[in-house]
């Protein structure tokens, strides 16, 4: 009779305390994980949901209205949906908003880096060190779409500071910096049919809700919403 082997402990690569906790780093067999707070937030197993979370978007925005649409990516994680955004040329200006300094080093020389070179090199993109909530309110710019996975959804925030985004005062800020018929795309770990109340009484139009299943429980789900032009 043969065993399965002990499953490997995670190992961590790197521990920070940054500007709202501590965040790490740790690889878990072939998977990178990033965990904030002791929550865990995002690995490298799929991608899929992220990949989604960006191409949802843009099937949304009329492309007589931008042709070369520029997109505002909230959260940098491990990368994911940034790289998916600049492997496609359809894509203008690509700026990411991340707060926390540690998971951008992790990409610009650290063990993330081999996920995310190329697009971190790309022409088309900037990255922002900044709070995605903050940078929303004082920020001149306007995007055609916002794509945002800054935590594991509407109902299941990182930081309680992260609530107020997907309030009707929040929302009516997203509002704000997308360009008339612009796209709010937002992760979530599980679906919220609050949150797609909130976005409709927001005056949000095309409201729908994206599932990704996943192995095991509920799926991820990508929540899109129009501007009304």
């Amino acid at each position: 009779m043969t065993t399965a082997p002990p499953e490997t402990a995670p190992v961590v690569l790197d521990r920070r305390e940054g500007p709202y906790g501590e965040v790490v780093l740790r690889r878990h067999g072939d998977l990178l994980q990033i965990i904030a707070n002791g929550t865990f937030l995002m690995d490298t197993s799929d991608g899929r949901s992220e990949r989604l979370l960006v191409d949802a978007a843009l099937a949304e925005i009329d492309p007589a209205r931008a042709e070369k649409p520029g997109v505002l990516i909230g959260g940098l994680g491990v990368g994911f949906s940034l790289a998916h955004a600049a492997a496609n040329p359809a894509w203008g200006r690509i700026t990411v908003v991340e707060r926390e300094p540690a998971i951008i080093d992790w990409h610009l020389t650290g063990p993330l880096r081999p996920l995310s070179a190329e697009a971190v090199a790309d022409p088309r993109t900037e990255i922002v060190e900044a709070d995605l909530v903050r940078h929303l309110h004082t920020t001149p710019d306007t995007y055609d779409a916002l794509c945002l996975d800054i935590d594991n959804g509407p109902d299941w925030t990182v930081t309680e500071d992260n609530a107020s985004l997907y309030s009707p005062a929040g929302l009516a800020t997203c509002a704000a910096r997308l360009n008339p018929g612009g796209v709010l795309a937002v992760w979530s770990a599980q679906p919220s049919a609050n949150f797609e109340g909130t976005l409709r009484n927001a005056g949000f139009r095309r409201v729908r809700t994206e599932e990704i299943p996943v192995v095991r429980g509920v799926p991820d789900v990508v929540h899109v919403a129009v501007r009304a032009a």
